[in-house]
């Protein structure tokens, strides 16, 4: 069964579950989030998250920075949407809107569930789509791989955190459910775009968590040999959930 959502392309990937923040000033999407608040309080705020590819054209919105990093990751398809976008993406539900005396946005949104793409619509102000809510399937074997991938991403964090010359505070509680800690771990880890939309499309949990902790493994191993070296020079390779 599909839907039509509004489409916002991103630099980034959200998951589900996760929780993102945008500054948004381009006027198209400034208009979005205007529509989106004029809806009636019982309705839900919603549209569809969707990565841009690498080598893709885009018009980048001005890059802003806050507590927790870059706020915008917002882009401006300029070609085929269905050529420069990735085809699967994340539902992100409005949690808070605050309009800014210059006119911007400042949302938090929290990501819902995982679709797929199937017909983009470029007639409207913004972008909209039909798009097809993928299942979330735990797979086989996912609460052992669970146990394994969290132990990877504590020492990958360890050696991260060296690399950035940085300190860890305490010991972090990750979550039980293996489809909740795949989505945290995949947000949390230093990876390219190319390699969280990977995650993010795996059919399952357990194949999910399987390239986790292969990629954890991997990024934890480069690390410990060449420790100064920035953290995001480290991830540029790829891999297959299958």
């Amino acid at each position: 069964m599909t839907e039509r959502l509004p489409l916002f392309p991103l630099n980034s990937v959200l998951y589900p579950g996760l929780v993102m923040p945008l500054n948004i000033f381009e006027e198209r999407y400034r208009r979005l989030v205007a529509d989106l608040l004029a809806l009636p309080e019982d309705q839900p705020r919603r549209f569809g998250v969707l990565a841009i590819k690498d080598g893709r054209e885009v018009a980048p919105v001005r890059p802003e920075e806050g507590p927790a990093g870059p706020l915008d990751g917002l882009g401006t398809v300029t070609g085929d949407p269905l050529e420069a976008l990735y085809h699967v993406g994340c539902v992100a539900d409005v949690a808070s809107a605050q309009e800014q005396p210059d006119g911007r946005y400042e949302l938090l949104v929290t990501g819902t569930t995982r679709f797929r793409l199937r017909s983009v619509d470029t007639g409207g102000p913004y972008l909209s789509g039909e798009i097809e809510p993928i299942e979330e399937l735990p797979g086989e074997g996912a609460g052992a791989l669970a146990s394994g991938v969290e132990r990877a991403f504590r020492v990958y964090q360890k050696r991260l955190a060296g690399a950035r010359e940085a300190s860890t505070v305490g010991r972090q509680e990750l979550p039980d459910d293996p489809q909740v800690l795949s989505y945290l771990v995949a947000a949390a880890s230093v990876f390219e775009t190319p390699v969280k939309q990977e995650l993010l499309a795996c059919p399952d949990t357990a194949r999910r968590l399987t390239a986790e902790l292969e990629l954890l493994r991997r990024e934890t191993a480069v690390l410990s040999w060449l420790p100064s070296l920035p953290a995001v020079d480290l991830t540029r390779q790829s891999f297959s959930p299958n």
